[in-house]
């Protein structure tokens, strides 16, 4: 069909995954489409260009985005690299919108169709298009791993002939889809795990890995939309603080998972809560890039608190297991894009009804197509209004035209005034004299002053 993908190396120095697979390569070229990966483009992810080249790849450079029809990236584009797509390309990112509205306006303005892989509906037919399940199920592994790290002692029991080294004791709070991850990886490392959510359903599943749910009998049930949690009151919030002051004093390690699509990390442990912990004590935020779950977290840094407690606060948790991130996330893409392509013409063929289409677009042709931004981005699309200005300057020059013309009438009115006997009526003066009534030598029809003419006119058609 002739139709081209390009796959970036990402900018973000932070970002070590890459957006397409040597398996989706050939799944995508028996789909029609011509794939131009950019130089390197996997190489943190261990895919080297020529395992890309086998599969059926071209390897190009950046300046190749601008003759795709589809980009596949991991991150949003920068205004700087949407500058250089084609016009109508598809860009099919994580967009993390919130926040970052300027760079929304921007995909507008460059003419491209963005779809926010993190919007996709948690429905049945687009588990294999998540990008938020399969990231965040590598990211609860990893947090684990960098936890076991830093924490100086073993963490599954340990019974020797010089004694026995107890378990450590691992809080996981929040239990969704990197939640859950956290607790099965920490249960096979042979911790005691215990777990809080404030979704009341998530404590089955809590248990079905082996862990203790815990929650405060005054928090009912906090389910949202979409699987997610809605926003505390003060009164539960609360209750859910007292719930994890008392125990998490008594933890070797704790991980923070907690989110709410579109609003800041929700605040989880306060100072206070971080001073009880003993010292060795480990805490793994994931919720760091978004705020943060703990007071005291720096994202980028691991902090260590006067009381000895350390603070994990790593960035992009899933891009440090970029090798296996980038497969999942590639076959994410892979099956979201194949729903976007007719395969007898094998040519690009978006359906605008699609419930998936719906649910991520974010920009197309030209203008924020999104529900939830459409309002946010608008004062940026007005602000630039007043630029236009300059261009309404011939419509400025009607009243000077108008103001000319008036001119002019006037001064035709002082030299019919001019022209009158003394003692003619004074109606001459009134503004009807500029009307389309006029006679040929300017009086008008209805002033009284004409009337002799007409009589004039009658008396010598009857002499006729």
């Amino acid at each position: 069909m002739g139709q081209s993908i390009f796959v970036p190396k990402e900018v973000d120095v932070t970002e070590g995954r890459v957006a397409i697979s040597p398996e989706t390569v050939k799944r995508l070229a028996g789909l029609g489409f011509d794939i131009v990966v950019e130089k390197n483009a996997g190489e943190q992810s261990r895919i080297v260009d020529s395992e890309f080249e086998k599969a059926g790849a071209k390897i190009g450079k950046a300046s190749d985005a601008s003759k795709a029809d589809v980009v596949l990236k991991l991150r949003r584009p920068t205004p700087a690299e949407v500058k250089t797509y084609k016009k109508g390309a598809l860009v099919l990112a994580s967009m993390d919108p919130y926040g970052n509205e300027g760079d929304v306006a921007a995909m507008a303005a460059a003419g491209v169709t963005a779809f926010a892989m993190e919007f996709m509906p948690r429905i049945t037919r687009a588990q294999s298009m998540d990008v938020l399940s399969s990231q965040a199920n590598l990211a609860g592994y990893r947090a684990v791993i960098d936890a076991a790290a830093e924490y100086d002692r073993a963490l599954p029991m340990m019974m020797t002939a010089a004694g026995t080294v107890p378990a450590a004791k691992v809080f996981v709070m929040g239990a969704g889809v990197a939640g859950l991850q956290a607790i099965a990886t920490a249960r096979r490392l042979g911790a005691v795990v215990t777990a809080t959510d404030v979704r009341a359903a998530a404590g089955e599943q809590v248990q079905s890995l082996g862990a203790k749910f815990i929650m405060t009998e005054a928090l009912k049930d906090a389910s949202g939309d979409g699987g997610y949690a809605r926003e505390l009151t003060d009164e539960e919030k609360k209750a859910q603080a007292e719930l994890v002051a008392e125990h998490i004093a008594k933890q070797d390690i704790v991980i923070t998972t907690a989110l709410i699509p579109g609003r800041p990390a929700p605040r989880l442990v306060s100072t206070d809560m971080v001073k009880s912990m003993k010292p060795g004590s480990i805490i793994v935020d994931l919720a760091v890039e978004r705020g943060g779950n703990v007071e005291g977290a720096k994202a980028g840094e691991v902090v260590t608190t006067a009381n000895g407690v350390k603070i994990v606060g790593h960035l992009n948790v899933p891009g440090r297991v970029a090798a296996s991130a980038s497969l999942l996330y590639a076959k994410n893409l892979y099956t979201f894009l194949e729903t976007m392509v007719d395969k007898e013409k094998k040519e690009l063929a978006v359906d605008m009804e699609d419930e998936l289409v719906k649910a991520t677009m974010l920009t197309h042709d030209g203008k924020v197509v999104h529900p939830n931004f459409v309002d946010t981005v608008k004062p940026v699309a007005k602000a630039a209004a007043p630029r236009k200005a300059p261009a309404r300057k011939a419509p400025a020059r009607k009243p000077a035209a108008k103001a000319a013309a008036g001119a002019a009438t006037k001064k035709t009115a002082a030299q019919k005034t001019a022209a009158k006997p003394a003692g003619a009526s004074s109606a001459a003066d009134k503004p009807a004299a500029a009307k389309s009534g006029e006679n040929p030598d300017g009086t008008n029809r209805t002033r009284k002053g004409a009337r002799p003419a007409r009589q004039r006119r009658g008396e010598r058609s009857r002499r006729r």
